[in-house]
């Protein structure tokens, strides 16, 4: 039954939708002047109901009719049509879209920490490349790593560990080294970059399981178990002629690109081999300071630190090739070859040291060689010494016999003695601050070079050290790998024979007086 309309318009609007006697109808029903259906054939109300429902199908033909001639009216309402439809399409490629994207956003997420996908811009190319020489890293006695996750897992460290270890990235807030600077025995200030525990304990790992088990060459001294300066002068002793030569710029000449290839020669994949090279190297930063906060920047490519645990090997490991061609061409002269890290150093004895010519030929050959090898003789530190004068190869003297220089050797006596008759107030030996730390290290040097001569110096260091209560600080033990798949031995000291400071023990190391620390004696 139809309600009663409120409005004029309303009934107006009834009266257009049907018919006026329909509406009538309608209300007289409603007020029940008529019967909603009688059921009686010829009933008026039926016939008045039947007129407005074929008056409403007209009334629908007529406006589709209409329309139909309206062009105008036809394409707008088909632009409307498409329009919404289009909306609708937007809306239902935008939610998908949006699924999607969280999908992507989580399987990343979840590849993330199951693999190593990028580490900066430059470095990231071969972060795909798995193909490891199986064969080659077990006939070596390699760890197999078949990818940066291998790694992770034999270092005991999660991937995103590593991820944040060794990613390469231009503008840092962070630092994973220490900066100090000691100085030169030519003048100026050298650079130690000390790595933070985190990547100290990565490069030992990298140092102990794989640098360590590979051979160099016999002419290496450096930093080597049963190998020291004294062995490196052992050679020399007795030499006519001694020729000592420097390499310029020794660890930032070994970039990023030359540490990885060692590794891929190693038998190791480029993706490993890519992971290795950034935890062993690092690039000249600059501190900066922006709206209160420290920024890093780097200024060059990336080379190996002085400061990590494994540059040195890595340094020996990349000379085989130099020392095995200097080697040839001093054999090739009559002479014979050692090298300590940067220091080169060559003797020969008899006739062959008497022709000045041969010398010239042999450096010159020297020259060539190392720049071939992507080095550089520091033209200032080339020394050409003789028999009459005082032979010296890494510190040690060896004309005759390996000894210390006598004038230094008269002057820590002489302050030994002080020290002993009147107390360390006010004496000083070396740069050290410390002087009973000074003390025992000198006498300790003079002992590994020549034992008769030292001992005796260490018993009353030792006992001086007694009389005045000092005790010697304990030396730190190599912090054992954080490995957890390895089941490879710790490798000893690479240098057995020599008590040598570490920068991030010793900042302030000792040398003897007039002798300043070289650079070799800073690991």
């Amino acid at each position: 039954m139809s309600r009663q309309p409120s409005t004029r318009e309303e009934l107006y609007e009834r009266i257009r939708n049907s018919s006026k006697d329909e509406v009538i109808l309608e209300e007289m029903v409603r007020l029940g002047f008529w019967p909603a259906a009688s059921g009686q054939p010829g009933d008026p109300g039926d016939e008045i109901r039947r007129r407005g429902e074929l008056q409403r199908k007209l009334n629908d033909l007529r406006t589709k009719v209409s329309r139909l001639y309206n062009e105008q009216q036809l394409i707008s309402d088909q632009r409307k049509q498409r329009l919404a439809e289009s909306r609708r399409k937007r809306q239902e490629t935008k939610e998908r879209r949006e699924r999607e994207r969280q999908q992507k956003a989580e399987l990343w997420r979840q590849r993330k920490e199951r693999e190593v996908l990028y580490l900066g811009d430059g470095v990231s190319g071969g972060l795909l490349e798995r193909k490891t020489d199986q064969a080659r890293l077990v006939g070596g006695g390699l760890p197999v790593l078949a990818g940066p996750e291998a790694v992770a897992a034999s270092m005991g460290i999660t991937v995103g560990a590593l991820r944040f270890l060794a990613y390469s990235r231009r503008v840092s807030r962070i630092s994973h080294y220490r900066r100090f600077s000691i100085p030169k025995k030519t003048g100026g200030r050298r650079l130690i970059s000390a790595p933070m525990p985190r990547l100290k304990a990565a490069q030992r790992w990298i140092l102990e399981n794989i640098l360590e088990r590979v051979p160099v060459h016999e002419a290496a001294h450096g930093f080597l178990e049963r190998r020291s300066i004294v062995t490196n002068a052992v050679p020399h002793v007795g030499a006519d002629v001694v020729i000592n030569l420097d390499l310029k710029d020794f660890f930032p000449t070994v970039t990023y690109e030359r540490v990885k290839g060692l590794f891929v020669s190693l038998g190791y994949s480029e993706s490993v081999a890519t992971v290795l090279a950034l935890l062993s190297t690092e690039p000249e930063v600059a501190e900066l300071e922006l709206d209160g906060n420290s920024y890093y920047a780097a200024q060059g490519p990336r080379h190996l630190p002085q400061g990590s645990p494994a540059s040195p090997a890595i340094t020996n490991l990349l000379c085989r090739r130099l020392d095995r061609r200097l080697q040839g061409l001093a054999r090739k002269h009559g002479y014979q070859y050692t090298r300590y890290a940067d220091d080169l150093t060559f003797s020969a004895r008899g006739m062959v040291s008497t022709r000045s010519s041969e010398v010239g030929r042999l450096l010159r050959g020297v020259a060539d060689i190392v720049t071939h090898e992507g080095f550089e003789v520091h033209p200032e530190k080339t020394r050409v010494m003789r028999r009459g004068r005082r032979l010296e190869v890494t510190g040690i003297v060896i004309n005759d016999k390996l000894s210390v220089d006598r004038k230094t050797l008269r002057r820590f006596r002489a302050t030994l003695f002080q020290v002993e008759r009147d107390g360390p107030e006010g004496k000083r030996w070396g740069e050290s601050k410390d002087l009973m730390a000074a003390l025992l290290g000198y006498a300790s040097f003079v002992a590994m070079v020549d034992p008769q001569r030292g001992r005796p110096l260490i018993s009353r260091v030792r006992a001086v050290h007694r009389a005045h209560g000092y005790q010697p600080a304990a030396p730190k033990r190599r912090a054992a790998p954080p490995t957890a798949a390895s089941t490879a031995p710790s490798s000893p000291a690479r240098d057995t024979t020599a008590s040598v400071p570490t920068p991030d023990r010793d900042p302030d190391p000792t040398p003897p007086p007039g002798k300043k620390k070289k650079k070799w004696k800073l690991w």
